[in-house]
């Protein structure tokens, strides 16, 4: 047999006892993939700390944080901040329960829950009562 072909075949050989030889525990398989670190997003530690404070946003903070971008200049006819003429209309049709459903699925070009995916639905309700307090 030549050098090479033996070479080759114990390198094999090597391998695979490697591979057999690994912990394949669950905790072993975690450890292997865990993530190397974290991401820190400028402007989120504001957010987080809120969320993970314990307690739930105001509604102006979850206005300033995720809807002052849209409802604070009435883009694509997104209905400005306490703005009666805006919001009254959509009051008398569908009533604040409505408006609150429409936020959480989206209408027109809003997505759900606008910019805030991890607002609860408490947050988000609390953000359309601070955009049409005084009306």
């Amino acid at each position: 047999m030549k050098v090479k072909t033996w070479l080759s075949m114990m390198a094999a050989a090597l391998t695979v006892f490697a591979v057999q030889a690994q912990d394949m525990s669950e905790e072993a398989i975690a450890e292997r993939i865990k993530p190397m670190g974290d991401v820190h997003v400028a402007g989120a530690a504001s957010e987080s700390a809120a969320a993970g404070g314990g307690g739930a946003m105001s509604g102006e903070d979850v206005y300033n944080q995720a809807c002052v971008a849209c409802h604070g200049a009435g883009v694509l006819g997104a209905p400005k901040l306490q703005v009666a003429a805006d919001w009254q209309p959509r009051l008398d049709e569908r009533g604040l329960d409505g408006i609150w459903q429409n936020a959480l699925d989206g209408i027109n070009a809003m997505p759900p829950r606008g910019t805030c995916g991890q607002c609860s639905d408490d947050e988000i309700k609390a953000a359309i009562e601070y955009m049409i307090e005084g009306i």
